[in-house]
């Protein structure tokens, strides 16, 4: 009988690799993107651990080389939607039986699996199947998502800990029960490391889930799906439908069993989830959990008092690391005026310094977005600003798709703080930029949290104290994850839990406990030793 009772110690986290001309590690990486590059693979649907294919079948393609077909995918149908809930059901009570810190060793294997066996691979398929550069695939596609699988563990074991206080005649304690039901994750194209937590937070605390992954990162989805099931991941307890979002959301928005959804994505598809859970509640065994982050319209703001040169590297990172197709990406920018001279010529000259092109090539900086539609939806701002008097095009506006679907970085600078490229978002490497005047510092934090409908990131430039203080109260529910003196974006797991509230989701803190704590129902137990064996009590003397 093992009575142990388990700690799992705070993990550090996992260590970037540089990938410097000459290291072991690229030259490792570049045969992984040779093989990867040379190979058209097959990748099936997993229900309960088994392969199955359906004959209706797409491509996945390379972004900056759309011609290039790495995978032909199967897609799930309603049939087999209903097969993945029936396995997540039966998989159930086996799975949440079963001790935490074996459910925790199977997280940590995995862990391990990518940070060894597997890095080269899911940082490659990463960077050719997401059109990621290699510092922002080993970054997130690596490092976040072993972080993600250690740390959940540990906070894990600090959420079973908690307890509440017994007096001498009685035991209490609380039992962290997972959802009644599966829970329903869906995961976005642009980080490998969501696409891992949204699935694995959720296993941890004792659920299973039906995962719908995003069509566009599906080569580095089945990456991670297959070092799940090496970990030692039961049969049953995360099933793989690829597959039309619509196709799949028909069956399991309306089926008893839904315990819960976790979903990044677009806000349209979240509000949609969320309306269809609304209508179906009579037919749900308990009100599902919705955990969401949808997205942003990311800001910095600038005091006068800021360093011209830290706010133009900012911005230029802030904005135009993997293409702006992040929910934290900066896109809006509000600069004083006395500094927009100085600050003008850095943003101008790092601009022009950019390079664009294929991920393999390690000078690029930037790569392809996405797809086609995405393309589309880019330059259709684009073309909104080169027609406005409002705006003009500061650098870049221009895009190609003949070969990859590629858009320059680009930085309109516009008269009007409404502007629609400074109010919707665009998922693109696009940023808007508004000078104000130097006395109006106040009445323009008011306008950055008046703008948008989002409130995910942001960050103030300053090295004035009360200017910070400031920006931190007047800008209290812009950002979920508040910046000083950083751009917008690079939260780490351990470090800086993420998420934002407003239009940008329901603020879980992925990369905290809390975000794990919303995939267990609390049952409190408590023990009598000595029951009553009268009714009366002494006043009634």
């Amino acid at each position: 009988m093992n009575n142990a009772i388990y700690s799992i110690h705070r993990p550090e986290n996992e260590p970037m690799m540089g990938y410097a001309r000459g290291s072991r590690e690229r030259d490792e990486l570049e045969k992984e993107l040779k093989r990867i590059s040379s190979e058209t693979i097959e990748i099936p649907l997993l229900i309960n651990g088994k392969p199955v294919k359906t004959g209706r079948t797409g491509k996945v393609v390379m972004p900056h080389d759309h011609r290039h077909v790495l995978a032909t995918y199967h897609m799930a149908g309603e049939k087999e939607t209903a097969d993945a809930i029936d396995a997540a059901m039966k998989a159930k009570e086996a799975w949440l039986t079963l001790s935490w810190i074996e459910r925790a060793s199977i997280m940590l294997k995995a862990a391990e699996l990518l940070s060894k066996k597997y890095r080269y691979t899911i940082v490659a398929a990463t960077m050719l199947g997401q059109s990621k550069t290699v510092h922002q695939a080993e970054v997130e596609a690596a490092c976040e998502t072993i972080d993600f699988l250690r740390f959940n563990s540990w906070f894990a074991g600090q959420i079973y800990q908690e307890q509440p206080r017994s007096a001498s005649d009685q035991l209490n304690r609380v039992e962290y029960r997972p959802l009644e039901g599966f829970v329903y994750t869906i995961t976005p194209f642009n980080f490998t490391a969501i696409a891992s937590n949204l699935n694995m937070a959720v296993a941890l605390m004792g659920n299973t889930t039906v995962w719908k992954p995003a069509t566009t990162s599906l080569f580095s989805s089945w990456i991670l799906m297959k070092v799940f099931m090496e970990a030692g991941l039961p049969e049953g307890v995360v099933n793989f439908l690829p597959g039309q979002g619509s196709v799949i959301s028909s069956v399991v928005m309306k089926h008893p069993d839904l315990g819960g959804i976790h979903f990044t994505g677009s806000n349209s598809t979240f509000n949609a989830l969320w309306k269809t859970a609304a209508t179906n509640l009579d037919k749900y065994k308990s009100y599902p959990r919705i955990v969401g982050e949808t997205g942003g319209k990311d800001y910095i703001m600038i005091h006068n008092s800021a360093n011209p040169q830290e706010v133009a590297t900012a911005i230029i990172r802030g904005s135009f690391e993997y293409q702006g197709q992040k929910c934290s990406a900066s896109s809006r920018v509000y600069i004083p005026r006395s500094l927009w001279p100085e600050i003008s010529v850095h943003v101008k000259r790092q601009a022009e310094e950019i390079k664009m092109g294929d991920p393999a090539d390690f000078r690029n900086f930037m790569n392809a977005v996405i797809d086609e539609k995405s393309f589309d939806n880019i330059m259709h701002y684009i073309d909104e600003a080169v027609k406005s008097p409002e705006c003009e095009i500061f650098h870049g506006g221009k895009g190609d798709k003949s070969k990859g679907y590629f858009v320059e970085p680009t930085i309109i600078l516009t008269k009007d703080p409404h502007f629609i490229t400074m109010k919707e978002e665009i998922f693109g490497p696009v940023v808007t930029l508004y000078i104000y005047e130097d006395d109006r510092y106040e009445e323009t934090l008011r306008l950055v949290n008046e703008t948008s409908p989002y409130g995910l990131t942001g960050s103030i430039f300053s090295t004035d104290r009360p200017a910070m203080v400031k920006a931190c109260q007047v800008l209290r529910y812009a950002a979920g994850n508040f910046y000083i003196n950083d751009k917008p974006t690079g939260a780490m797991v351990g470090l800086q839990p993420f998420g934002g509230a407003r239009a940008s989701g329901t603020n879980d803190k992925a990369g905290g406990r809390l975000n794990l704590i919303r995939w267990v129902s609390p049952r409190t137990i408590k023990e009598t030793f000595l029951p009553a064996t009268d009714f009366r009590y002494p006043y009634m003397d």
